[in-house]
């Protein structure tokens, strides 16, 4: 059974940064594409990066390119996210979610973790 845990979240001022961590276990994640979501009170869900777990290549929504890295370490089943000059608007539930290679949607989710930007 595929388990996705994150952890990492928290308070920060604006132009602070986080990493948070996704700690998958339950299968070979070897076919399987690894993003960030986030979703802010109010507003629908949004991608945030994706990364292919076999050959390591992301994906970055506009709105974080340049201050936001998505990796994955193989040997320990973890996806990390680099969060640097964070924003008040990038307050949001952050979630790691694990998608089959070649399949849109994305099958399996963790709980979230809250992170919050004072301005």
């Amino acid at each position: 059974q595929v388990q996705l845990v994150e952890s990492g979240g928290g308070l920060v001022q604006t132009g602070g940064s986080l990493r948070l961590s996704c700690a998958a276990s339950g299968r070979t994640f070897s076919s399987y594409g690894m993003g960030w979501f986030r979703q802010a009170p109010g507003k629908e869900r949004e991608f945030v990066a994706t990364i292919s777990w076999s050959d390591g290549r992301t994906r970055y929504a506009d709105s974080v390119k340049g201050r936001f890295t998505i990796s994955r370490d193989i040997a320990k089943n973890m996806v990390y996210l680099q969060m640097n000059s964070l924003k008040p608007e990038d307050t949001a539930v952050y979630s790691c979610a694990a998608r089959r290679t070649g399949e849109t949607s994305y099958a399996y989710w963790g709980q979230g973790t809250q992170v919050t930007v004072s301005s």
